[in-house]
């Protein structure tokens, strides 16, 4: 049975929520503390975390920076509605993903499940990957399906799993723009709704990783109207 971590203060939610992933078959332990969360988190090592925002001696934020490195399964932030900074710096950090508060805890099962099965696919051992062409180079950028690894001007860019995939799709349709609708669609799963901002952060992420300049990228550029766009003679 799959392991996940609640963290979170409103204890009518978390018993909640706890419930009902217990009855879909899942393992949950729920902390309130905010204080208690990184050092539990990093000791047991669930299979995904879910984590409040507004804590107790320590915030959401702060959790995910001092998990960043040292946990590297899925973490899903429970956001307030109103709150669309508190999304952009959720991605930022690291998040894989966010849902809105008041929880529904049907839509709360359906991402979870979502965001265990892709990462479980991320990370299968390559006799498990497809037999397709597992890497791509374009002049001093390599990149390895099977190891998920990039390599750029002999040295090796750490990436997060959604940022190699992300990376791959680019590489994989270099020089030809693909849509944020697309993008949202094979990354997360769902259509996108013209108001996520989920693909445009990871791809500032990975912009600023690849040495890409923020203000006028020559990399990974914006075609406006098309979407983003990898350029293949852009890497030296």
């Amino acid at each position: 049975m799959k392991h996940i971590t609640l963290v979170e203060d409103d204890e009518k939610l978390a018993n909640l929520v706890q419930s009902f992933l217990q009855q879909n078959s899942f393992v949950v332990t729920v902390i309130s503390d905010g204080e208690q969360a990184v050092e539990q988190i990093l000791a047991t090592q669930p299979d995904l975390v879910l984590l409040d925002i507004m804590l107790p001696n320590k915030d959401g934020f702060t959790i995910c920076r001092e998990l960043k490195g040292k946990y590297t399964n899925p973490i899903l932030f429970l956001t307030a509605k109103e709150s669309s900074i508190d999304h952009v710096m959720g991605l930022e950090m690291g998040a894989d993903d966010y849902i809105i508060k008041p929880v529904d805890p049907h839509v709360l099962l359906a991402r979870v499940n979502l965001i265990l099965r892709k990462f479980s696919a991320a990370v299968s051992p390559p006799e498990q990957q497809s037999k397709n062409t597992h890497q791509l180079s374009f002049g001093q950028l390599t990149l390895d399906k099977h190891r998920r690894s990039v390599i750029l001007n002999n040295t090796e860019i750490d990436l997060t799993s959604h940022e190699f995939e992300l990376l791959w799709l680019l590489a994989e349709n270099a020089g030809e723009p693909r849509s944020r609708e697309a993008i949202h669609q094979a990354m997360i799963g769902r259509e996108y709704d013209g108001l996520d901002r989920t693909v445009d952060v990871r791809v500032s992420r990975l912009r600023k990783k690849l040495h890409d300049d923020s203000d006028k990228p020559h990399r990974i550029i914006t075609v406006w109207g098309k979407g983003y766009m990898l350029c293949p003679d852009a890497w030296g």
